[in-house]
């Protein structure tokens, strides 16, 4: 695996969205995070919104945001976990056009390496809907941490080598 320094990189329209009931703008350390580390790779924070733990919620904005031709990929953190309110896989995985099955499985093994079997409580999911990549990662600021260090910074860097997501966004809507 490794950054080809001689292709150009090319920055892709990124949006943040916090799922909680208790996160506010002025206490949303993952949030402030995962925004922090999309623009200083290179990308365009393209929206950032906070919405409570509500399936219908959910489902709308993604929906909505996905929607938007200019926009690459929705990133989520929070509402992962095994709780009542943590609804996002549920919401997300109903709406998906394609499942990437992968993205939940490194994330796993990558956090298994640090907190051990405590991986097991997390529900990290990602998939495809309307040519749109959506991630949805826990929200611990050390998940959101490990998930754009280690995954999401590689996989949304059209040089990384062999394969990434961003070179295939053009071909994401052939039917």
């Amino acid at each position: 695996m490794t950054i080809d320094q001689e292709e150009k990189f090319i920055p892709i329209n990124i949006s943040v969205l916090t799922i909680s009931d208790t996160r506010t703008s002025e206490d949303n350390k993952s949030g402030d995070l995962l925004c922090e580390r999309i623009q200083s790779s290179g990308h365009k924070l393209y929206k950032r919104d906070i919405i409570e733990d509500d399936k219908g919620k959910i489902k709308k904005i993604i929906k909505d945001w996905s929607s938007d031709d200019h926009l690459n990929a929705i990133i989520t953190t929070g509402g992962t976990g095994l709780t009542g309110r943590d609804l996002t896989p549920e919401a997300l995985e109903e709406i998906f056009e394609k499942k990437i099955d992968g993205f939940s499985t490194i994330f796993h093994l990558m956090s298994y390496e640090k907190i051990g079997t405590s991986t097991l409580q997390s529900r990290t999911t990602a998939g495809i809907l309307n040519s749109t990549y959506i991630f949805a990662l826990p929200g611990s600021p050390n998940a959101v941490k490990d998930g754009w260090d280690n995954i999401l910074k590689f996989q949304l860097d059209r040089r990384f080598k062999p394969c990434n997501f961003v070179e295939i966004i053009p071909r994401l809507d052939e039917k």
